[in-house]
């Protein structure tokens, strides 16, 4: 299939950690007395989380501009909290990434997320996240987001080697398709078995 693979990519969000928008509505909602509803509003409806995950605004900016639209004033902490507790690992995929890194393969995370999401994985007890990858390519640290050119251009600087050495795997289509068209072989995350199967075709060094 071409190249053999020299770096390996994956998506944080539904590859590596399942997560739950729903919840971080209740959670907020709770938190501020307010309708799920008007949460996932303000939060996921309008540009506010895009501005967020792209680097545009900080969670001191998200959190005022969320206070000001909805006239409350939880502590900043709780409410980071609440928004970020959301995150499981998605276990059939860890022996996948580990087998990967076993054999010597280097590994990154290309997502797009934001400072509150990844402080609060981080410090969780995810090894697999602070152990197994080189680096972590972060749409609001790179200030761009999937599928978007430049996220995908920066991922192939830190990868240092040709794009199509590169493979990705992400939930979602539009992202996969922006990869494939910056050079880099990526595939859409169905389940473990299908990304085994991505994989063994292109006769990655692991041992599953």
């Amino acid at each position: 299939m071409g190249k053999s693979i020299q770096f390996f990519y994956f998506d944080l969000g539904n590859v590596l950690l399942t997560f739950d928008h729903g919840l971080a509505c209740k959670q907020i909602g709770d938190l501020c007395e307010l309708p799920q509803s008007r949460v996932r509003e303000v939060v996921f409806e309008s540009e506010l989380q895009e501005q967020y995950e792209s680097g545009e605004i900080s969670s001191e900016e998200f959190f005022e501009t969320f206070c000001d639209r909805m006239q409350v004033r939880p502590d900043f902490k709780r409410f980071c909290e609440a928004a970020s507790a959301i995150f499981e690992l998605n276990f059939p995929v860890v022996p996948i990434v580990t087998q990967l890194r076993s054999c010597g393969n280097r590994l990154g995370i290309l997502s797009n997320t934001c400072p509150a999401h990844w402080d609060y994985v981080l410090n969780r007890p995810y090894t697999l996240l602070s152990k197994a990858f080189e680096h972590a390519i972060l749409s609001y640290e790179v200030r761009c987001l999937k599928p978007q050119r430049g996220i995908y251009d920066r991922a192939i600087e830190k990868a240092e080697c040709d794009p199509a050495e590169i493979f990705f795997v992400d939930d979602r289509p539009e992202n996969v398709a922006g990869a494939v068209e910056a050079g880099i072989d990526a595939v859409v995350f169905t389940s473990a078995g299908q990304l085994i199967a991505d994989l063994a075709a292109r006769d990655a060094k692991f041992n599953i």
